[in-house]
């Protein structure tokens, strides 16, 4: 499945989250990280970001779609991180 994550941490925090997402997914823009991942490893990254966050403080939204290709992205400015460029 693709999936678009983002997070919105407490700052004693947001490296962890930023080091755990950018395990599973890549990195688009300031907290937010997008990718295929199987469902496996989705549940071990909703895991670990719980052990991280607080729940009281902090959130992580994850957009589930089947594939890419029924997800219109337009970037306007600058674009981040291409992932054009994988060897």
């Amino acid at each position: 499945m693709y999936v678009i994550a983002v997070y919105d941490c407490g700052q004693k925090r947001v490296g962890k989250m930023l080091k755990l997402c950018r395990r599973y997914l890549n990195w688009i823009q300031n907290s937010v990280f997008e990718g295929e991942i199987t469902e496996a490893r989705l549940e071990e990254l909703k895991i670990a970001a719980q052990n991280i966050m607080d729940e009281d403080e902090d959130s992580f939204i994850i957009f589930k779609t089947r594939q890419e290709k029924w997800l219109d992205k337009e970037i306007i400015g600058k674009e981040r991180s291409s992932l054009s460029n994988f060897l």
